[in-house]
């Protein structure tokens, strides 16, 4: 596992497009660049803290979209979420 050193400015660049243009076809030409500046850093991050916190579940990037108004079909965020109890737990997001 990689160790965490921050999210690279690349991540937030990737939102700040993924909100112009949240289409497959953009997600599909800059998956590599979710993979290398979020994912990868979200991933290294919560490893990081398993000892402290638990281990976390980390937010699959795609929308459920069957119900909602907004048709967008891609998250403009990356989230983390680690159970503590009942409807309770730390929560992490980029």
């Amino acid at each position: 596992m990689t160790e965490f050193t921050g999210f690279p400015e690349a991540a937030l660049d990737f939102y700040d497009d993924l909100e112009l243009d949240n289409t497959k076809s953009f997600w599909e030409a800059h998956k590599a660049v979710y993979v290398e500046a979020v994912s990868t850093p979200m991933k290294a991050l919560t490893a990081a803290l398993a000892d402290e916190f638990g281990d976390a579940k980390i937010f699959r990037p795609h929308r459920d979209v069957r119900f909602a108004k907004d048709k967008s079909p891609y998250k403009t965020h990356q989230g983390a979420y680690v159970a503590t109890g009942p409807s309770t737990g730390y929560y992490v997001q980029i």
